[in-house]
């Protein structure tokens, strides 16, 4: 199940569009739910939280997300910085990605990673770094928007 609140229609229809895109992209056999919300960030595009309330016997391989996008953004960058937030839900519900609630480590690949990595030293945030652009163009493609104005230089 696929939820968006906030943000402005196309925002919710893209937005639709895009995460059922990427689950059949990156798990096509899981069954997630996932809940999108445009709301003012500071500092930040989005974020990715598994959601323990929707999920509490699967902390470590969760199905129900939510993902809170900053709603003040161009259509092209709030679609990237979505399926940024995709690839991040793909690492915490294969269990590649892992973070205690008690230590606030995470673990990656198995392997546990020091409590406070910067960020652009985090292989998580470059796996979804490296894959956003290219699932937004194929996203584009797919759907015939490589015409449309925000979706420029695709």
């Amino acid at each position: 199940m696929i939820k968006v609140t906030g943000g402005s229609k196309s925002q919710q229809q893209h937005t639709i569009g895009l995460v059922n895109f990427c689950i059949k992209k990156l798990m096509p056999k899981m069954n997630l739910d996932i809940t999108v919300k445009f709301k003012k960030l500071d500092g930040v595009y989005g974020y990715c939280n598994s959601d323990p309330q929707g999920d509490a016997e699967r902390l470590d391989r969760p199905r129900a997300f939510e993902l809170e996008i900053h709603n003040k953004m161009p259509l092209r960058k709030v679609l990237e910085t979505v399926a940024h937030e995709m690839v991040h839900v793909k690492q915490y519900a294969r269990g590649e990605l892992y973070q205690s609630g008690v230590t606030g480590m995470h673990r990656w690949h198995g392997e546990w990673i020091s409590k406070d990595p910067e960020y652009w030293d985090c292989p998580w945030e470059w796996e979804a770094m490296g894959r956003e652009t290219a699932l937004f163009i194929q996203y584009a493609e797919a759907n015939s928007l490589g015409k449309k104005k925000w979706a420029k230089d695709i």
